[in-house]
């Protein structure tokens, strides 16, 4: 039985939460995977991400032009917690899953399925800059892979996504999805930031 967006986003949480209670703050001047952003940016990304697609599951307009210092409050990592809640909340509504959503007007589950895919990816990323371990829950990797894969070409246009990653055959199904968005599934803190997608 096909899991609702909000069940899928709830072990998305705790999973992202784990990793982001273990960001110091003295990390957050460090690189991450993502070139254009060090650990305090991508946070602040994160968070955005979070609360915009709470307002997402309630059919309202987001702004993703502006990107507020949510780590500047100095319980970011309690904040974090309480807004993941109120995403899982706000994703768990009765007929949330039904009709469209956003400006492009895309189905309700896909919207869900972005955030979703926003929360492994980024959760990966603040991992590996801060030398945390993070590995997606095999139920959300399963609907977040083909996801993305669906959707990668689009967000390449966009540039949301960097170009695909060389991977060998060997590569599990998480680093052929971190691939995909054009992440290097081997980065390191030590390594340089390989092309990477938001």
């Amino acid at each position: 039985m096909t899991q609702t967006i909000g069940e899928l986003l709830e072990t998305a949480a705790d999973r992202a939460l784990a990793v982001v209670r273990g960001i110091d703050d003295g990390q957050l001047g460090g690189p991450t995977p993502c070139a254009e952003y060090d650990v305090r940016a991508l946070l602040n990304h994160l968070f955005l991400v979070v609360v915009n697609f709470q307002a997402l599951a309630a059919r309202e307009d987001v702004d993703f032009g502006q990107e507020p210092d949510f780590v500047a409050d100095g319980d970011w990592r309690g904040r974090f917690r309480e807004e993941a809640a109120r995403l899982v909340e706000a994703w768990s509504a009765p007929g949330v899953e039904e009709g469209t959503t956003g400006q492009m007007g895309l189905p309700a589950r896909t919207v869900g399925l972005m955030v979703l895919g926003d929360l492994t990816v980024h959760a990966w990323d603040l991992a590996r800059a801060t030398g945390g371990d993070f590995v997606p829950e095999r139920s959300v990797l399963d609907e977040v892979g083909p996801g993305l894969a669906e959707m990668a070409p689009q967000a390449r246009e966009m540039k949301v996504f960097g170009e695909p990653f060389p991977v060998p055959e060997s590569a599990t199904a998480f680093e052929r999805l971190l691939a995909v968005t054009g992440r290097d599934p081997g980065w390191t803190r030590g390594g340089t930031a390989g092309p990477a997608g938001s």
